[in-house]
């Protein structure tokens, strides 16, 4: 941690982060948990082939928390796609590695059904 001079004080070292009850921390985590559940349910259904890529596209129009899911995360979990086709598919597409799915426009979305429908 970060020790200030003698004689000055900490101010704003931290003034960016909000200040939650105990409550409010606990809603988070229990938010970010389920997040966490649902994005790796979703990766496991496309690693087995039981969701394809248009029925994911769809559940992320349909669910908030499947729209925050990162498309390199969702190409990566195909079958027989790994790290390296995923970023060279997204790169041909024109999809930068810190896309969501809901930031996907209309013809990369298209590209995507087109490549992995």
């Amino acid at each position: 941690m970060y020790a200030a001079p003698a004689g000055t004080a900490m101010v704003g070292v931290m003034a960016g982060l909000p200040q939650l009850t105990d409550e409010q921390r606990r809603a988070a985590l229990v938010k970010a948990a389920e997040a966490r559940r649902v994005r790796a349910e979703v990766k496991q259904l496309l690693k087995m082939g039981a969701l394809s890529m248009s029925g994911l596209l769809a559940r992320a129009d349909a669910e908030v928390i499947v729209s925050k899911m990162k498309v390199l995360a969702a190409l990566e979990s195909l079958p027989k796609l790994g790290k390296v086709k995923a970023r060279r598919t997204m790169e041909e597409i024109g999809i930068s590695e810190s896309r969501r799915l809901r930031g996907l426009g209309k013809q990369q979305r298209a590209d995507l059904l087109a490549r992995f429908g």
